[in-house]
C-alpha cells in the first residue's frame, strides 16, 4: 500500500511586503510623485464642503490614477481590486481595516404588544470604496474638466516639468490623429431621436494610391462612430506635448494649425526649441507650411497628398513615371517638376528626362538650389550646350544652376526640406513615434476597449492617460533610469537601502 503524501500547510505572512520589491507598486508611487494632484483634490474638497466624507477625495483621486496605472479597463473593475488588494488600499489612503456604520434602531411590536426599540448591528465593510461611490467620483472629474480643463491641464503642468528635466525636449515635434470609437453604436435610440453618445458622431478615414506591380489604383476606406484625438508630441523622446479630442469627423487641416498656434502661444519656449515638425498627408496644406517656416523658422516634414490625379496635365516621360509639370508657366522652359517638389530636367534634343541634382537650401535667399545633372554628375547630355545657351548660362563649367524662391512658389509642394531627400526622410521616420504612442493608448490604457461615452468623459480619460505616460517617464527620468522612460510596466530600479 502506497504511503501517502504528506501536505504542508504554509502560513501567511506577517507583515506585508515592501512595496519597493513590487514593481507594480512601485510605478504607482513614480506617477503619484509626478503627478501635480493639490489643485484637482483641493478644488474637489472645496466642492464637497462639509458633506460625507467616508472615503477621502485625496484617496479617490490616488485610486483613479492607479486605476491607469494598473492598466483596467473599467472604472467598475478597479474597486473589485481595492477589495482584495489591502496593501493597494492602504497606499491610495484608505483604511484597510474597513468600518462600520453605528447600528440600524427601530420599532418592533413584542409579543406583550408593547413597542420597543430593536438595534440591528450593520454588517462591517472594507475601507474600499462601493462601485457607486467611484463612479461618483468619476462624474466629479468629468465636471471638473468641462468647467475648467483640470485634468488635461495635467498635461500642460508636466510639459513644463519635462522641459527643465530634458534640454532637448520639443526640438522635434510631430502630430498624428487617432481614432477612439465611442461605446455606442451610433444608432438613434427609440423615442429620443440620438444616439447614446450625443458627443460623437461618423468619421470616415479613405486612403488611396497606385499598386505598381499591378498597375492599378486602390482605396480603402474605414468608418467608425465616436472621436478623434489629435496628438502633438515630442519625436525624440516619444512624449505628448499637447492633445485635443474632438468629433470622429473634425478635419485634422483645421485642428492642427489651431492647437500649434495655442501650444506655441503658451509655451514660447518650446516654440524657440522646436527645429522640427513632422505630420502626415492629412495636415497637408500650404497656409500651415508657410506659417511654420516663416513665422517659427520651423522646417515642416509634412507628407504631400497627390491631387494631380484627376486634374493632370503635364507630360509623364514614362508610363509608370511620375507626374510633371512646367516649373514656370509664364514662359516655355525645359524644367519641370512633381507634386511632391522633386525638380526634373528635359534635355531638349533626345527629350530625355533627369533629376536636377538638389544642392541646398540658400538661407539668406530663401531658395532651394538646383544644378545641372550632367554637370553634377558627370553624364553625357546632346543638348547641354543648347539648354545654357536658352538659360542665357555663361560657359557650361558648372553647368546651369536654377533657384526656386519660396515666397513664389507653391508653398504646399516647396519646403526648406524638400520632399524625398535623405533629410526629410531621416525627419518623417522618427515621426513613428506618435504611432507608438497611439499604440500605446491601445494596448497600455485600454482604449481598445472601453466603455467611454461623451467628449468631456473622453477628453478626462485620454488627458489623465497621458498625464501618467509623462509622470512615469518624469519619475524615470528623476531615477536616473532614462531608458526606462517609455516603458509603462517596468519601473526604475529600486534605491538601495
Amino acid at each position: 500500500m502506497a504511503t501517502p503524501k504528506r501536505r504542508i500547510h504554509r502560513k501567511a505572512p506577517l507583515f506585508l511586503p515592501d512595496p519597493d520589491l513590487l514593481p507594480d507598486l512601485r510605478r504607482l508611487g513614480f506617477a503619484w510623485e509626478s503627478l501635480p494632484e493639490d489643485v484637482i483634490v483641493d478644488e474637489l474638497e472645496r466642492r464637497r464642503g462639509h458633506g460625507r466624507d467616508a472615503f477621502p477625495v485625496r484617496a479617490m483621486w490616488r485610486a483613479t490614477v492607479a486605476m491607469v496605472v494598473l492598466q483596467h479597463e473599467s472604472a467598475a473593475s478597479f474597486p473589485r481590486e481595492l477589495e482584495r488588494n489591502p496593501h493597494l488600499l492602504g497606499m491610495c489612503g484608505f483604511d484597510p481595516l474597513g468600518w462600520q456604520s453605528p447600528p440600524v434602531v427601530r420599532l418592533v411590536r413584542g409579543a406583550d404588544g408593547r413597542m420597543r426599540r430593536e438595534g440591528r448591528p450593520s454588517p462591517r465593510r472594507n475601507g474600499a470604496p462601493t462601485p457607486s461611490a467611484f463612479s461618483r467620483f468619476q462624474s466629479s472629474l468629468v465636471a471638473l474638466e468641462r468647467e475648467c480643463g483640470a485634468v488635461s491641464g495635467l498635461v500642460d503642468a508636466l510639459r513644463k516639468d519635462l522641459m527643465d528635466a530634458l534640454p532637448d525636449y520639443g526640438k522635434r515635434l510631430g502630430a498624428d490623429g487617432k481614432i477612439i470609437e465611442s461605446h455606442s453604436t451610433g444608432r438613434k435610440l427609440k423615442g429620443k431621436g440620438r444616439p447614446s453618445d450625443p458627443d460623437a458622431d461618423w468619421g470616415r478615414h479613405s486612403h488611396r494610391g497606385m499598386d505598381r506591380r499591378a498597375k492599378r489604383e486602390w482605396a480603402r476606406t474605414r468608418k467608425w462612430f465616436g472621436h478623434k484625438l489629435h496628438l502633438v508630441a515630442d519625436a525624440t523622446f516619444e512624449l505628448p506635448a499637447s492633445f485635443s479630442v474632438e468629433r470622429a469627423s473634425a478635419s485634422e487641416r483645421k485642428v492642427l494649425p489651431r492647437d500649434l498656434k495655442a501650444l506655441f502661444a503658451a509655451e514660447p519656449e518650446l516654440a524657440g526649441r522646436c527645429r522640427e515638425f513632422s505630420a502626415d498627408k492629412g495636415c497637408d496644406q500650404a497656409e500651415l507650411k508657410e506659417w511654420l517656416w516663416e513665422r517659427r523658422r520651423i522646417r515642416p516634414i509634412i507628407d504631400v497628398r497627390e491631387t494631380w490625379r484627376d486634374e493632370w496635365a503635364g507630360i509623364r516621360p514614362e508610363k509608370d513615371g511620375p507626374m510633371l509639370r512646367p516649373l514656370n508657366d509664364d514662359w516655355t522652359d525645359n524644367v519641370f517638376h512633381t507634386e511632391k517638389g522633386e525638380v526634373f530636367c528635359q534635355c531638349p534634343v533626345t527629350r530625355t528626362v533627369r533629376p536636377m541634382a538638389f544642392q541646398g537650401l540658400e538661407t539668406e535667399r530663401d531658395a532651394l538650389k538646383h544644378g545641372c545633372p550632367a554637370a553634377a554628375y558627370g553624364l553625357e547630355c546632346e543638348g547641354r550646350a543648347l539648354c545654357h545657351r536658352r538659360a542665357g548660362v555663361p560657359g557650361a563649367g558648372f553647368g546651369r544652376t536654377l533657384r526656386i524662391h519660396l515666397k513664389d512658389a507653391d508653398r504646399r509642394i516647396f519646403t526648406p526640406t524638400p520632399h524625398g531627400s535623405p533629410t526629410w526622410r531621416r525627419a518623417y521616420a522618427r515621426r513613428a513615434a506618435l504611432e507608438r504612442i497611439n499604440a500605446r493608448l491601445d494596448d497600455g490604457f485600454r482604449f481598445e476597449r472601453h466603455t467611454i461615452r461623451g467628449k468631456d468623459k473622453m477628453t478626462m480619460r485620454v488627458g489623465l492617460a497621458l498625464a501618467v505616460m509623462m509622470a512615469l517617464a518624469l519619475g524615470s527620468i528623476r531615477a536616473e533610469a532614462h531608458d526606462r522612460r517609455r516603458s509603462l510596466v517596468r519601473p526604475p530600479p529600486a534605491r538601495a537601502a
